[in-house]
């Protein structure tokens, strides 16, 4: 009866090891996931906060070649 007991435990340990590992794969791709999309919403965000009022500027002079 022992003897069989301690099979469940060891099997339970086993699968217990198996599910913290996935569980870290899982964190990492998830973490990673959010770096890239901030990435990408927020750099081109900041590219544009510099590059519109630029093209806001250049505007006026459009007008002298009759646009």
């Amino acid at each position: 009866m022992e003897e069989e007991l301690q099979k469940r435990l060891d099997a339970q340990d086993q699968k217990l090891d198996a599910i913290y590992k996935e569980m870290l794969k899982t964190r990492k791709y998830a973490t990673w996931r959010l770096i890239i999309t901030i990435a990408v919403i927020v750099i081109p965000l900041i590219g544009l906060s510099f590059v519109i009022p630029a093209f806001l500027n250049s505007l006026p002079n459009l007008s002298s070649f009759g646009l």
